[in-house]
């Protein structure tokens, strides 16, 4: 990997570049995404993170923690908060931000550690990758929370996105084993990464893989854009 989407990151944070990163999928045409967006106050987030960083608790891991701006909201809270991402460029932008714990590490990796909360967001689902996954990462997440603790996690329903038939029905390629398997591609400053998976749950299908793993799944908070926040518990 390039870690294009890292050095945009970083690029921001040392130079405040204004290229934006070209984000495309399978399914849907290239689209900008600021990066400046990557570096919002609490004010300018959805519904959605806010809800999500309002119910922090005791020790806190912030997953593909990104420019990192989740963890600097409940670091000011005075939350003990652990941010990591697979992103050696995103983690430097984090250390300058003032999150110097930040680690490169894949949430695979973490061992021997408890947890009384453990974010996901901005389509937290995204790291399983591909469906079958799904029992993989869930599994270890639950390895990783304290007994009364706590994954709040995000997806969105890409079901709106497929053509409707004459009946009212979905038409959906079958070429993936879910139609939330996407395979996204980044392009940043004219240089475009290797495709990787991607994947998108609805909440039912989420809530399913949750409780084949012997996990409670509550759904808290519905988007606008068929979005919606999760509470995963032991």
């Amino acid at each position: 990997m390039k870690d294009l989407f890292g050095k945009a990151i970083l690029d921001y944070q040392t130079q405040h570049k204004a290229a934006p990163i070209i984000t495309e999928t399978n399914i849907s045409e290239a689209d900008e995404m600021e990066v400046a967006y990557l570096f919002r106050k609490f004010d300018k987030m959805p519904d959605i993170e806010q809800q999500a960083l309002k119910l922090a608790k005791g020790r806190i891991l912030d997953v593909g923690c990104g420019a990192g701006s989740h963890s600097l909201y409940l670091k000011e809270k005075n939350h003990e908060v652990f941010p990591i991402d697979i992103s050696e460029n995103a983690v430097k932008a984090c250390h300058m931000r003032g999150l110097g714990e930040t680690k490169v590490m894949n949430i695979l990796d973490v061992k021997d550690e408890k947890f009384d909360t453990i974010y996901l967001l901005m389509n937290g689902t995204g790291i399983f990758g591909k469906l079958k996954n799904c029992t993989t990462y869930l599994s270890h997440l639950k390895t990783l929370l304290n007994d009364n603790g706590q994954i709040l996690i995000d997806s969105s329903d890409l079901i709106y996105m497929f053509e409707e038939d004459e009946d009212g029905g979905k038409w959906i390629p079958m070429e993936n084993d879910y139609y939330g398997e996407l395979q996204f591609i980044i392009t940043y400053e004219n240089e475009q990464e290797e495709p990787f998976d991607w994947l998108f749950l609805d909440y039912n299908t989420l809530q399913n893989a949750c409780h084949a793993n012997g996990l409670q799944c509550e759904l808290l908070l519905e988007g606008d854009n068929y979005d919606y926040l999760a509470r995963i518990t032991l």
